[in-house]
């Protein structure tokens, strides 16, 4: 899987590379307020791509946060689109100020994905988890649960990552993909899990327990 040492996530290679060539180029011919601009967007790029390393915590059945961001939205709704049953949902905003990289919130097995063009609403409004482009995989553990990770663009995110395919053995806390200035998680849970967060809380991707599996 890609993102496991590098600091700066592999994605964001190609934006700072140009952003630090263009600041070079109007360095050479003085152009202080071009230099000073692109200057910004080559340091932001490199702190917007940031992969800061994360310890996952211990505990049987945990399911921990794959995103960082605020909860914006926690409680029980019915999940039509895969798994056809009523689920625990949590849903997490990043900012573009959030690390982007993604982990897998249990280890499992992916057994089914889907991908859905949409619509670049807000991420942060509910109907974005239907409408908004977004990808998303059913991971089932060991023990049969299953849980539904669903990756969503926000207003100003223009492409979603993920490496996983069907049939790929996952480990709990590892990167699974990123999505490109500001964006939002949709982390099912099933019905009965034991939720550990509520709304407006942050988390941090690869250590905040949302819940645990009973």
């Amino acid at each position: 899987m890609r993102n496991c040492n590098q600091p700066i996530a592999v994605e964001g290679y190609p934006f700072i590379g140009l952003f630090a060539f263009l600041t070079l180029v109007f360095a050479l011919l003085n152009w202080t307020f071009l230099t000073v601009l692109l200057l910004v967007l080559t340091l932001f790029s490199v702190y917007f791509f940031r992969n800061p390393d994360r310890t996952v915590p211990q505990g049987q059945n945990l399911v921990i946060s794959p995103a960082d961001g605020k909860v914006v939205y926690v409680g029980k709704v019915q999940e039509e689109r895969l798994l056809h049953t009523e689920m625990n949902k949590v849903s997490i905003f990043m900012s573009v100020f959030n690390v982007h990289v993604n982990r897998v919130p249990i280890s499992g097995k992916v057994v089914d994905q889907f991908y859905n063009k949409g619509q670049f609403l807000n991420a942060a409004l509910d109907k974005a988890s239907l409408e908004n482009e977004q990808a998303g995989m059913v991971l089932e553990t060991p023990s049969g649960a299953k849980l539904l990770v669903v990756q969503i663009a926000g207003l100003i995110a223009r492409r979603i990552v993920t490496y996983p395919v069907v049939g790929d053995l996952l480990e709990q806390g590892q990167r699974y993909g990123l999505i490109r200035f500001g964006s939002r998680l949709d982390v099912y849970l099933p019905a009965n899990a034991e939720l550990k967060v509520g709304l407006g809380d942050r988390c941090v991707a690869g250590e905040t327990i949302l819940g645990q599996l009973k």
